[in-house]
Order: C-alpha cells, then structure tokens, then sequence
C-alpha cells in the first residue's frame, strides 16, 4: 500500500522523506539514506508508513508547513497529479489482490464441490440451521431464487446477500422456507459449520480399543443400521449411538453386498471405536479447473471485482438494523484468528489477497486522515477549482484521526470482550 504512494510521488518528482517497515516511535531497527530518502525498518509491526513532503497528515511538520511550497512539496503539485498520489496505495493493494489471485489460479486452479454434487446425500443441518427452518437431508436449491454453483459460498452468501427465502428439495418435494427474523446477526457470530454434507459410514480403521473390531467389523464395512433401524450416514449414526452407553446392540454392515448383523457391547463413551471414510473423493465428484496464464487472467479479474463486492456487502452490513454486523466488529485478534492454525500456502496467499482488498476499501473510504479523506478534498479541489486552506485540512486531519482512534479502540474493545465472554 505505501509503496503505492511511494511510487506515484517518485513518478511525479515529489520528495519522499521516509520509507518505512513497521513504525519506529523513538527508534528504528535500522536504517539508510538514499538519494534523500530515508528508508528503514521500525520495530512497532503496525504495516508501515510513507512521509512525503508538503502533505498533510499525521506526519506533517507543521514548522515546515508555514514556509512558502517548495517545487518538491505534495502541495506545489497540480491537483490531478495529488490525487494520483493518494491513490496509489489503494490501485497498489487491488492489483496484488488481482496479481494473487492469478498466480494462485495458474498454480493450484480451482477445486470446489458443487452444490449439486453435495445434493448426492442431502446435509446434515447444525442447531443454527434446523432453528433456520432446514432440515436433515434437505438438497439446498435457491436461496431467493438463485442457485450457488459453490456449496461452500452458501453460508456467505447467506449472510452477505441477507436471504430471506430458501428452497430446497425434501423427500423429493420442492419446498421454499422464509428465514426467521435474527438469525442473520445469530449466523455472524457462528462458529461452526451451519450445515456438513451427509456421507456414508464407512470403517476406514479402528482404535486400539475398539468394540466394532472385537465383534468382527472389517475395514471396509458399510454401516447401515442400528438395532434394526436403518441408519446409512455417519452423522445420524454418530448421534444416534450415543444413546445405547453401556448396552447391548446389533449393527448392521454391508460387506462384499452381503447385509451382516454383527453384535456388541458399547462402552461408557458410546461409541464403536471405528473412524470413518472422510476423503470426500471418495463420495463426490469434486469440480477441478486448470488455468493458463492467459485463463487466469480474467478469472483473477473477476475474483478480485468479486472481493471487491463481498466487502463493500459487509460494510453495508454495519449499518443494517436486522443484522446488527456492528456487533461483530473485531481488531487485531479477529484479523489474527481467521489465518488457520497449520500453515497453509494457499491459505497464506486467499488470506492475504482478502486482505489487500479490505485494505484497499478501508483505506478510500471519505474519512479525514483516511486516503479517501484526501481523495474527498482533491476532487472537490477539481470540480470548484478551489483548493480548501491548509488550516481546514490541518483540522479535518485531526477530526478524522479521532474517528479512527474511537474504531480502533471499538474494535480492539470488541475483541477483548468476547475474549472474556
């Protein structure tokens, strides 16, 4: 983001003091100077910072501000020039997003599961989802009347787009449901999966001690029933078990197309001892997409224009009275959880596409002290040919750095209370 700055004022022949890594309140880890420009590394890992000359902002110096402009200075340059310079940052951080995601589509491609191959076995609904009027086995067909080609972008477009009606398939009928007031604001804060894929019981191995073992279970074994009942998905029969601790029952497999009762005792815990076939290849046809570079071009396009509107959608949220997205503002903690918690190439470079993007619209939204602050006033400048005093930006400077400081302490204020709760 700064280098956009740094590299449009170079462009335009603006002196730029400083080019930082991190900030460096008091001291720098290191630093060197070239060409007029110090450059350095700080040791407060906050992102980092461009100073350059003539501009008003937190960096100004206000005793050099009261001389006459200097050509070098931001302020001796036209105003189509300034506000060059104060998008940069903003045109540098969309086109890492669009640079990102281009290589990550000529590497790796893209690989989703269909909603329509999800459909093969129906869901398995989570307390949230059965409350939102889902239920087990339901094939999710529209919500508000557009299919989703992803099955994973359901739950996010679910919270995005605020949808209202679902249709899905149950037991073979066409049913459309209305989501109940609320639970948009309830699925914000959810943490876990709203609904799983339902996928068949297979015994993939055994624990050490393991009642299905010791009874004659056999990898390979397709379990399809309980006492009699017909259970045929992991999920209900994971459920289902837990209510016969310490009994006696007979499970029912289907080994090499042959249906075989076989019995057992469960132990204190309820459970078989068996882990099941989870490699999702193994029950769904999982969509794959290879790019060229000259392919993945407009797709990385089209991903980042997509990004774009995921976030100015959750923004929209903040302000939205049903779903309270306000409420769910976090700081430094809530950027740090979403990075999962093993290392992940693929995962590092969404993550950090997602967030060059997010920066990129924080950064031009009309705050004073924001780069979008500076935009406001440039472009007025333009149309009226009137370019506001330096007093009024020096005051507007300071406005919008206590709006900043009064999100930062909300956000940060937010996440420790949820660390408490």
């Amino acid at each position: 983001h700064e280098f956009g700055h740094f590299a449009a004022a170079i462009i335009f022949k603006t002196r730029v003091e400083k080019f930082y890594l991190f900030f460096n309140p008091w001291f720098s880890i290191f630093k060197f100077n070239f060409k007029g420009t110090e450059y350095g590394l700080g040791w407060l890992p906050l992102g980092g910072y461009v100073k350059i000359s003539g501009m008003i902002d937190e960096s100004m110096d206000k005793e050099a501000m009261k001389e006459p402009p200097k050509p070098w200075e931001f302020r001796s340059k036209p105003a189509w020039q300034r506000l060059i310079i104060m998008l940069g940052g903003v045109i540098m951080n969309v086109v890492l997003a669009f640079l990102i995601y281009i290589a990550m589509l000529t590497y790796w491609g893209d690989e989703y599961l269909s909603t329509k191959e999800a459909n093969k076995y129906g869901i398995r609904p989570d307390s949230l989802a059965l409350e939102m009027g889902f239920q087990n086995g339901d094939q999710i067909l529209y919500l508000d009347g557009e299919s989703i080609e992803d099955f994973n972008k359901i739950t996010i477009t679910m919270v995005l787009n605020v949808v209202k009606n679902v249709t899905v398939n149950r037991d073979g009928e066409e049913v459309t449901f209305v989501i109940p007031d609320g639970s948009h604001n309830k699925l914000l804060s959810h943490k876990s999966k709203l609904f799983e894929v339902r996928i068949p019981f297979i015994a993939e191995r055994f624990t050490e001690i393991s009642p299905a073992k010791s009874a004659g279970m056999e990898k390979g074994d397709q379990i399809v029933g309980l006492n009699g009942e017909s259970i045929i998905y992991y999920a209900d029969f994971r459920e289902e078990i837990q209510n016969y601790k310490n009994q006696d029952v007979i499970v029912t497999v289907i080994r090499n197309n042959d249906s075989v009762d076989i019995a057992m005792v469960l132990g204190d815990n309820g459970l078989l001892g068996v882990y099941p076939l989870s490699d999702m290849a193994e029950f769904f046809d999982v969509s794959k997409k290879n790019y060229t570079i000259a392919e993945a071009i407009p797709a990385g396009f089209s991903r980042t224009i997509g990004g774009i509107d995921n976030y100015l959608k959750q923004l929209k949220l903040l302000f939205s009275p049903e779903v309270k997205a306000y409420e769910g503002i976090g700081g430094f903690i809530t950027i740090g959880s979403i990075f999962p918690t093993e290392w992940h190439w693929e995962s590092f470079w969404r993550l950090t596409a997602f967030l060059s993007i997010m920066l990129a619209i924080l950064n031009i939204l009309p705050i004073p002290a924001l780069d979008g602050g500076h935009v406001l006033f440039l472009v007025y400048e333009i149309v009226t040919r009137r370019k506001p005093s330096d007093k009024f930006l020096e005051y507007a400077q300071v406005f919008g750095m206590i709006i900043l400081f009064g999100l930062l302490i909300l956000a940060n204020g937010n996440d420790i209370v949820r660390l408490f709760n």
